[in-house]
């Protein structure tokens, strides 16, 4: 078995719909949730507020900086994610096309690293 990131990319530059349309995405997305808890699949999921609320720490010369937000020159930020671990990418992209449905927003699969092999 595998573990791999399904991370939610939004646009934060595009401001969320009415609260009632919010509420049946988050409808969707807890069904797609309980789906993967029943299947065995889900580890772990996490929304997150908006890249203004982060606090970025940077090392340089044996020091660290601390400033706030990120520095992307990009719209599509990091919204919310889901741990799964499942057998295989086919298996992790089929649940990211659930969420992609659930949750209206695209969804990047990424392996997480589990035994440090990876390579720059």
């Amino acid at each position: 078995m595998r573990q791999y990131l399904l991370a939610v990319q939004i646009d934060e530059s595009v401001p969320f719909g009415p609260e009632d349309e919010v509420q049946a995405m988050m409808a969707r997305t807890g069904k797609v949730t309980e789906e993967m808890k029943t299947a065995g699949a889900w580890v772990f999921v996490g929304g997150l507020e908006n890249s203004d609320a982060s606090t970025v720490v940077r090392p340089a010369d044996g020091t660290t900086t601390i400033t706030d937000g990120p520095f992307a020159e990009t719209k599509e930020q990091l919204g919310g994610f889901w741990v799964i671990q499942v057998e295989d990418l086919d298996e992790a992209l089929a649940w990211a096309g659930k969420c992609a449905l659930a949750c209206g927003q695209a969804i990047e699969v990424r392996p997480i690293d589990s035994d440090g092999s990876r390579r720059h």
